[in-house]
């Protein structure tokens, strides 16, 4: 009503002062155009005052009601605060999706101010450094991580390669190793990223540790069978000591195909499908057929004085692939005959767990394993006594294939050992994998 009363007034006032320039000369005329400009001018100072204070403070629900061309003003300057909001809400929508993904990453992200602070940092950051990604907002990062080989990153100001220091998590015999690397941008702001190095560093140690041991277990053989070559071919020999060099060289050959055969056999395990249901193979005929192999590298190694015995168990079959898990029970046999005396015993078998679980097991009346040796027997190439083990014929893989091979059909292998007793080894298989046809 205000309004309106201002406006009715402007008019009238310039139309009285516009009428007495006409009818009473310009005297009069001047002082009412003067007025009413005036009261127009009030007017329109209060329109710019009410357009001003929405502009400082816009909202849809109080818009001012103006008129003329405030008004106009007014509805374009809605209009575009409309389209800068939407912006800003996608503007703002896509900066949280980005910082959801930055959250989400399995590195460490942090932002730096140009003092160093901590702008923000994502939760794996925290983790990595050993400070809390919210608490510790605004707190300089070098007071936060005092690792020395980090301070020295920060202090010579060369970026170009990463530090590695010592994770919140490491401890004795379980180190953490994170890398670090610092990329300025903004002015002097700085972008810390960080990344746990630790499996890496063990897997590449893994394959310089295989690599070497690999190299090692072909050349031992092959050193033996050039020399015997050379002797052959510079010495004249009677033909009962040309036998036996010749005899050896087979035996060295041997033992590199052996050592090539489980190679090959670890890397189709590692590169092939996981075994599915689909084909079933009876317990009976895998112990039989292992034993057989078995039976017959004891003759070789123990004239026959070792004692195997294969204990039935329940009518079952197993799901699988066949030549794994003919490997993997081949291998447990072979080896508790290898490292079983002559006069010792050597037991395997299968039982139903009452879980229904199948374990195959091979129990030995061998000279048994120290207790440190045990959590590492599943490593390749690994040895409690190398001598020994060259002697026997083993190749260092054999228990990694029968780990791999449980590992792929849902199992474990379990190992127990008591020295100067013997060892127990269990390949136990999943009841999803085991199929029962009579129960005993």
């Amino acid at each position: 009503m205000m309004r309106r009363s201002l406006e009715l007034t402007g008019l009238v006032a310039a139309g009285g002062g516009l009428a007495l320039l006409w009818s009473d000369g310009p005297g009069w005329g001047v002082l009412g155009a003067l007025a009413g400009a005036l009261v127009w001018l009030a007017v329109d100072n209060w329109r710019a005052r009410r357009v001003l204070a929405w502009l400082r403070e816009p909202s849809a629900a109080r818009l001012p009601a103006v008129g003329s061309v405030w008004g106009e003003v007014v509805d374009r300057s809605r209009r575009a605060f409309k389209v800068l909001n939407r912006k800003a809400r996608k503007s703002n929508a896509r900066l949280q999706e980005l910082l959801a993904a930055m959250q989400a990453s399995p590195n460490g992200v942090v932002l730096l101010g140009k003092e160093g602070t901590i702008e923000w940092c994502n939760l794996m950051a925290g983790e990595h450094l050993g400070f809390d990604a919210k608490r510790d907002l605004g707190q300089r990062i070098r007071n936060l991580v005092r690792d020395p080989a980090f301070i020295a990153y920060l202090n010579q100001r060369d970026f170009s390669q990463p530090v590695e220091i010592d994770g919140r998590n490491a401890r004795p015999g379980h180190p953490q190793h994170i890398a670090i690397q610092i990329f300025p941008y903004a002015k002097g702001r700085r972008l810390l990223l960080t990344r746990d190095v630790t499996t890496i560093e063990l897997a590449e140690a893994m394959r310089r540790d295989f690599v070497a041991n690999v190299s090692h277990e072909i050349r031992s053989p092959l050193t033996v069978i050039a020399g015997f070559i050379e002797t052959l071919q510079t010495l004249p020999l009677q033909e009962a000591e040309r036998a036996h060099f010749l005899e050896l060289m087979r035996q060295q050959a041997q033992r590199m195909q052996t050592l090539v055969d489980d190679l090959l056999t670890l890397s189709r395990l590692e590169g092939s499908p996981i075994p599915d249901d689909s084909q079933w193979v009876a317990a009976a005929d895998l112990l039989t057929e292992a034993g057989t192999q078995a039976q017959a590298l004891a003759d070789v190694l123990h004239a026959g004085q070792q004692t195997l015995v294969l204990q039935p168990g329940p009518a079952l079959e197993v799901a699988g692939a066949r030549g794994e898990l003919l490997s993997a029970i081949g291998n447990l046999l072979t080896n508790a005959v290898r490292y079983t005396p002559a006069q010792g015993r050597v037991e395997a078998g299968w039982r139903l767990l009452a879980d229904d679980e199948v374990e195959f097991y091979v129990t030995d009346t061998g000279p048994g394993i120290a207790p440190e040796h045990l959590p590492r027997l599943t490593e390749r190439f690994y040895r409690v006594d190398r001598s020994r083990s060259r002697d026997s014929g083993g190749t260092g893989l054999g228990l990694a294939i029968v780990k791999h091979v449980a590992q792929r059909h849902g199992g474990q292998l379990l190992i127990e050992s008591t020295l100067g007793v013997g060892s127990t080894f269990r390949l136990r298989l999943p009841p999803a994998r085991v199929l029962v046809r009579e129960r005993a």
